[in-house]
């Protein structure tokens, strides 16, 4: 163990030191656990119920921030009021599913909270999704009508005769940057917006209806059989989320929480939404996200707190520095990813106070949450979980002569696996089978159930961890999970490539790991200069982009046989080491629309940070 991760190491001395500023936020923290705890699957609980509570609170309050727009709480509740009562006047009723495809702004807030009150559940599509994941993804969750911006338009028409989906349920939201054409949706499909304008503004009758049983989102996760899959977020997780992260926060009404994340993503439309509505607090939200103006808005929407995962910590991080990152009101900042080594700088350089990281997956049931606002750890963890010895190379947990798993001690590394329990459940996927695969019983006694994560975390003490990495088939990169077999199949389309493996590889300086493919071309063929723009051209035309491979290594033979995962995993350790391989290793440069040449000096600039992926 090194002298850095003996100084994380936490112990009763640590903990009571921070125990006074804890105590300031703590009869908060009580209300929310009360929330969390106290709930059953059959209590009336949700997003709908905890926003109506806040406008009873603070109705005149700011709700939202966008671009120069702003709507009270009371403005907000009567819009989503307003689409809720559309969708009960054409038989929407509580379990059915609404498809919905749009980038950050007011609509999808507006529109997850009137679906949520009529317990629709919605399917946050991820709006870098074209073709026939698209169209799985939409198809998967069997939706009765689809929801698209008119900036997700065009892939929403592109497939429209693969969706399973009535001809007059594709409605549209005109985009704000052209409200000029808000009148005039595209052909098939209708103007929401028109639709909604003569419904009642006051509360639809059924948000007490909706139970803790209920699905409220579907979140789409990489899967191992190549395409995303879904993931059932029930209005139950979402109380819990509510009163655990969104209470930890501690904001109060005129505390402002700027949000660049993409809304498909539970760190932004759960965590840092639950934060801001348990405190009738403000929401802004920015389309996309973007460095150059990032301070900007932070000024222009006085925000006090920020969401964020690791990426965005870097690219702040690497920008030049500005006037505008001092002497802004954010002192708090709650999401995942912020890398230890950036992790004292960055408080020191933006004026950071608290860096509430925490640690959950949309599937899973055992969630940490940086309470005590330690350096370097995803938190502390009130839920039930193991994390036990595992054997990387066997690819499978570490048994005692017994076959039961063995804990790891204080300060080792270990699969993170969370209890299933009555508090606790595991709500899963849509497909059965994939619910098999990561339920583990028996572990440590007789007839106990765990969550197989799939992450590798070191055990900290007082039940903190650290995050170290993820196992399996899919990688982080750009904030994104990232399905190696997705890729592989895609890449296995091309003309010249007969087999691909798919592996995830770190460039220093970076987040996460970068999309590396090992490719095998058919007999007697060689890729010539048009194939090197004409791979990313295809590439891109059905993956999102931050799944596009960076590298591609052109092997003779690629084994998939017995020894595939130690191929795999020495694949992995080499990277795009050129001094590892005499095989040749393509590279995709940032802003480059074709694939070039690895040289020694290209690998060089990359070791020394001279590009920005």
């Amino acid at each position: 163990m090194s002298h850095n991760q003996k100084s994380d190491l936490i112990g009763f001395a640590e903990v009571a030191a921070k125990i006074p500023k804890f105590m300031s936020k703590l009869p908060h923290l009580v209300t929310g656990l009360k929330q969390a705890y106290l709930r059953t699957s059959n209590s009336p609980a949700g997003l709908g119920i905890a926003f109506e509570n806040a406008v009873k609170r603070n109705p005149q309050g700011c709700a939202l921030k966008y671009e120069d727009q702003q709507f009270s709480y009371k403005e907000l509740n009567d819009w989503a009021n307003q689409i809720g009562h559309f969708y009960l006047s054409i038989g929407a009723n509580k379990g059915d599913v609404v498809a919905l495809m749009m980038e950050n702004r007011p609509e999808l807030i507006a529109t997850v909270l009137g679906l949520a009150k009529i317990g629709v559940t919605i399917a946050l599509v991820n709006t870098s999704q074209v073709g026939k994941v698209l169209a799985h993804s939409i198809n998967l969750v069997k939706p009765i009508a689809v929801i698209t911006g008119a900036e997700c338009c065009a892939s929403v028409d592109e497939i429209r005769d693969e969706l399973e989906i009535t001809e007059n349920r594709f409605h549209w939201f005109a985009d704000q940057e052209t409200l000029k054409d808000a009148g005039e949706a595209p052909n098939g499909f209708i103007n929401l917006a028109e639709k909604i304008e003569n419904f009642p503004k006051f509360n639809t009758p059924t948000t007490q209806s909706v139970q803790g049983k209920n699905g409220l989102f579907y979140i789409y996760t990489s899967g191992t059989t190549g395409l995303p899959k879904a993931v059932i977020f029930t209005n139950s997780r979402w109380t819990l989320a509510y009163g655990t992260y969104g209470h930890v926060i501690d904001l109060k009404p005129n505390d402002v929480m700027y949000c660049t994340l993409p809304l498909y993503h539970a760190t932004g439309i759960v965590v840092c939404w639950c934060g801001v509505i348990a405190s009738s607090a403000t929401l802004a939200i920015r389309r996309k996200y973007s460095t150059s103006s990032f301070w900007k808005d932070v000024k222009k929407f006085d925000a006090s707190a920020i969401g964020y995962v690791g990426e965005l910590c870097r690219y702040l991080m690497d920008a030049p520095e500005s006037e505008l990152e001092q002497g802004h009101r954010v002192t708090k900042m709650i999401g995942n990813g912020m890398r230890p080594n950036i992790w004292d700088k960055f408080k020191a350089r933006f004026g950071i106070e608290e860096v509430l990281e925490l640690y959950a997956s949309s599937e899973g049931n055992v969630g940490f949450s940086n309470v005590f606002n330690f350096d370097n750890t995803v938190g502390f963890s009130p839920t039930p979980y193991a994390v036990i010895q595992y054997d990387k190379e066997k690819n499978e947990p570490v048994h005692d002569k017994n076959g039961w798993c063995i804990r790891v001690k204080k300060g080792e590394v270990g699969l993170l696996i969370g209890k299933i329990t009555r508090r606790s459940p595991f709500d899963g996927y849509t497909d059965p089978e994939k619910n098999k695969t990561v339920i583990m019983t028996n572990v440590l006694k007789k007839g106990d159930a765990y969550f197989n994560t799939g992450d590798l975390v070191r055990d900290i003490g007082f039940r903190h961890a650290q995050f170290i990495d993820r196992l399996g088939d899919t990688f982080r990169w750009k904030g994104e999970n990232v399905s190696t077999t997705q890729v592989e199949n895609i890449l296995s389309d091309y003309e010249k490539i007969t087999a691909a493996v798919v592996y995830g590889v770190e460039i220093p300086n970076t987040n996460g790991r970068a999309g590396m493919a090992a490719i095998t071309l058919h007999d007697d063929v060689k890729l010539d200069t048009q194939d090197l723009s004409n791979m990313y051209s295809e590439f891109k035309k059905s993956l999102p982009a931050y799944a596009v491979p960076l590298f591609l290594r052109i092997q003779v033979t690629v084994e998939t046989t017995g020894t595939f995962k130690y191929q795999k995993s020495k694949l992995k350790e080499q990277g795009f080491d050129i001094t590892q391989t005499d095989e040749k290793i393509l590279v995709l440069l940032p802003g480059a629309n074709a694939y070039c040449e690895l040289t020694t000096e290209i690998y060089n600039n990359i070791q020394s940070y001279k590009y920005r992926f």
